[in-house]
């Protein structure tokens, strides 16, 4: 799990991005680390937030986003009937078979970004209310906002896990590096 992004090779930007993807993802694996399943599914502060759950959002948005720019349908389609979905293990869905899923979505994402053309390629958004009006994205935008929305769920992840047994990011770092 990446705790660093060393430099890119000159003119390598889509290592450069693919490797803060990467790292950004490690900090979500790393606050499962040594976790039951009814820990993960667990929301220990007012916020409905789980780290399964986290887990969960961040595998259907990367995925669903490469499925977009691909304009193929996502994996999983979701609306206002199951969005409540996105953010918690349901039924026989587990942490491992999450990661799996990750590891599968993450080679997809890598292999996709690595053969395009170009990053300046754009793709069309969706007609949703949240977008504009025929909106486009070019590949580096899909790449900075993957960094994002993963950066934004792994701090999440921090005080998840940090409320549920007082591990902090540094010492989930040192576990990751015994195991």
């Amino acid at each position: 799990m990446v705790t660093h992004v060393a430099a890119e090779a000159k003119g390598d930007e889509r290592g450069a991005l693919l490797a803060f993807v990467e790292e950004q993802r490690g900090g979500i694996r790393r606050s499962l680390l040594g976790l039951t399943e009814e820990q993960a599914r667990s929301r220990p502060s007012a916020s409905e937030l789980s780290l399964g759950g986290l887990l969960k959002h961040v595998v259907e948005v990367e995925q669903s986003w490469i499925a977009l720019a691909r304009q193929e349908p996502p994996a999983v389609r979701r609306d206002a009937s199951n969005w409540n979905e996105t953010f918690q293990l349901v039924g026989d869905e587990t942490v491992a078979a999450q990661l799996a899923y990750w590891e599968r979505v993450a080679a997809e994402t890598e292999a996709f970004i690595r053969s395009a053309p170009s990053l300046d390629d754009t793709f069309p958004l969706p007609p949703d209310p949240w977008f504009p009006p025929q909106g486009r994205v070019s590949l580096r935008w899909l790449c900075l906002h993957l960094i994002r929305e993963t950066a934004r769920h792994a701090g999440h992840a921090d005080v998840i896990r940090e409320s549920l047994d007082g591990k902090t990011a540094f010492e989930l770092v040192a576990l990751a590096q015994e195991a």
